[in-house]
C-alpha cells in the first residue's frame, strides 16, 4: 500500500502509483472527499476532454433529455460538496 508524510506545513507527495492510478500530473487539481463512514476519497477535479468521450451516450444512440443529462454529470463529474 502506497504512504506518504505530511510535513510541518501540511504537504505531502502523492505516491508514483497512486498519481499513475488517477492520471494526476504537474498541475492537476484533486479533491477530497469525506464519505459518511470517514474515509477519505481522493479524485481528479480535472479531467482531460477525451476522458468525457462517451459520457452521456446511451447503446442505440438514443437522445438523452436534459434531465438525464444533468443527472449523468452529477453522477459522473467530480462531486465538490456544492448542491
Amino acid at each position: 500500500m502506497p504512504t506518504s508524510t505530511i510535513t510541518s506545513k501540511g504537504r505531502t507527495t502523492i505516491p508514483k502509483a497512486v498519481r499513475e492510478h488517477l492520471g494526476l500530473r504537474f498541475g492537476s487539481r484533486i479533491d477530497y472527499l469525506i464519505e459518511e463512514d470517514g474515509q477519505v476519497v481522493i479524485r481528479p477535479s480535472t479531467y482531460d476532454i477525451r476522458d468525457l468521450e462517451g459520457l452521456l451516450s446511451r447503446a442505440g444512440g438514443a437522445h438523452l433529455s436534459l434531465e438525464e443529462m444533468d443527472r449523468v454529470v452529477r453522477e459522473r463529474h467530480a462531486f465538490r460538496g456544492e448542491e
